[in-house]
């Protein structure tokens, strides 16, 4: 039976790398699940199950991964769009919301000529900044004080219009709060905000693997750096930890080294240590 698992995990891993090196290029469930020799449920199933996203869910991340560096290199929005794989600019502006938290054009100049709001609210974890656009959450952090976060938050939108957010706060935004802090008291995730994510494809790849880790678990970075098909790639998996954002929505705490100790959090190891012992005492 192990062998047999061992096989699917080998199997799916191998259509990760076929989606990364070919994210440009027209890819069908129907040629993936031809490839892998398995029916499209079966290739859904085991996709899902492997790496907690869907083939597609996979291929449209590693594509806008793909544009996003290509914001910052091609001549012009449209060469950046199509290079990337997408077949049209009215397709990646629909996502443009929940991946970019703004428009390709805007992401390409480093956030000119978009507003982000942020406040820090007191939470069980400490002090919790929040910046968000009107599209949604783009900086969930903690740390001492709001001015050191604001100025990381400014940093990520070198371009941007960055200004604390005036009370009250809009229902939208009360909502996102009142979701984190749920969850941070009870466990609650189905209220948690939506978000956008910043990264490179290997980035996105080990983030969007640590979504699928059932909360109240933990995964060592080399059996991460193995889940996600690239076993040697330890410090890799590492770093991309490092660089989350959006701290709990990206749950990089559920990462620890492989004797067992909690290994690093750049948010605190108290605050790992108790998003941990929430999660497995809520199950």
């Amino acid at each position: 039976m192990a062998k047999a698992h061992d096989r699917s995990m080998d199997q799916i891993r191998e259509l990760c790398r076929f989606i990364d090196e070919h994210s440009d290029e027209r890819i069908t469930l129907e040629g993936l699940a031809a490839r892998a020799g398995l029916s499209r449920f079966h290739l859904q199933r085991k996709f899902k199950a492997e790496i907690g996203v869907t083939p597609k869910q996979y291929l449209e991340s590693a594509r806008m991964a793909r544009l996003k560096d290509g914001l910052k290199h091609a001549k012009d929005v449209t060469e950046a769009v199509y290079a990337a794989g997408f077949g049209s600019s009215s397709r990646v502006y629909e996502r443009a919301d929940t991946r970019l938290g703004m428009t390709p054009k805007q992401y390409r100049e480093g956030g000119r000529g978009v507003e982000i709001t942020w406040a820090a609210v007191d939470s069980p974890l400490g002090l919790m900044m929040i910046g968000a656009t009107d599209r949604g959450i783009c900086f969930l952090q903690f740390g001492d004080s709001p001015e050191a976060l604001a100025r990381e938050l400014a940093r990520e939108y070198p371009a941007a219009r960055v200004q604390a957010m005036t009370e009250p706060y809009g229902a939208q935004f009360d909502a996102w709060i009142d979701g984190l802090m749920q969850y941070l008291r009870a466990g609650k995730s189905d209220a948690l905000p939506r978000y956008d994510v910043h990264g490179t494809a290997f980035q996105m790849k080990v983030w969007n693997y640590l979504q699928g880790i059932p909360r109240g678990q933990v995964q060592s970075y080399s059996e991460v750096a193995a889940g996600i098909g690239a076993p040697k790639s330890v410090r890799a998996v590492a770093r991309a930890c490092a660089s989350n954002r959006v701290a709990i929505l990206i749950p990089c705490h559920r990462v620890i080294r492989g004797n067992g100790e909690l290994g690093g959090y750049r948010w605190g190891l108290g605050r790992k240590r108790a998003l941990l012992e929430l999660e497995r005492k809520l199950g």
